[in-house]
């Protein structure tokens, strides 16, 4: 099992990061830049080219069933979803087939809504209950009794 994060504005690296060395499983954060490697010492680093959705891109040419992706861009747990991968948001609600058309339709709803002015577009704040219900699960889905 192999956990990528879509690092780039992603605020639970440090999380994943002890859980993967907890459970001695590989991490891969992939972004468009600005990850310090030495910050995360037992993660492999991918620097991918500027551009939209490369960092997404890599992660779905990379990814293989049973592993774990973080994040909590929709179409990109969709993608990963198809590739049979678990699929974790930042705030520790999973992605699962069943969620993700809903998810989807919801995100192309408030995106037509800030097209046209009706929303500004906010995000909910990330709290530590957030955080804390991302470890809890984390921990169970890379825990190996559960592999």
């Amino acid at each position: 099992m192999i956990i990528y994060i879509d690092a780039d504005a992603c605020p639970v690296k440090d999380e994943v990061l002890e859980i993967a060395n907890r459970y001695e499983r590989d991490l891969v954060m992939v972004s468009n830049g600005g990850i310090r490697p030495s910050r995360y010492p037992g993660a492999r680093i991918v620097v991918v080219s500027d551009g939209a959705d490369a960092a997404d891109d890599w992660i779905v040419e990379n990814v293989a069933a049973g592993d774990v992706v973080v994040t909590g861009d929709i179409p990109l747990a969709a993608r990963a979803l198809e590739q049979s991968a678990h699929v974790l948001g930042p705030n520790g609600r999973p992605f699962t087939n069943e969620s993700i058309g809903a998810a989807l339709s919801i995100r192309a709803f408030n995106q037509h809504l800030r097209e046209t002015g009706e929303s500004k577009g906010f995000n909910a704040a990330f709290t530590s209950a957030d955080r804390a219900r991302f470890k809890q699960e984390l921990n169970r889905l890379v825990m190996p009794q559960n592999r």
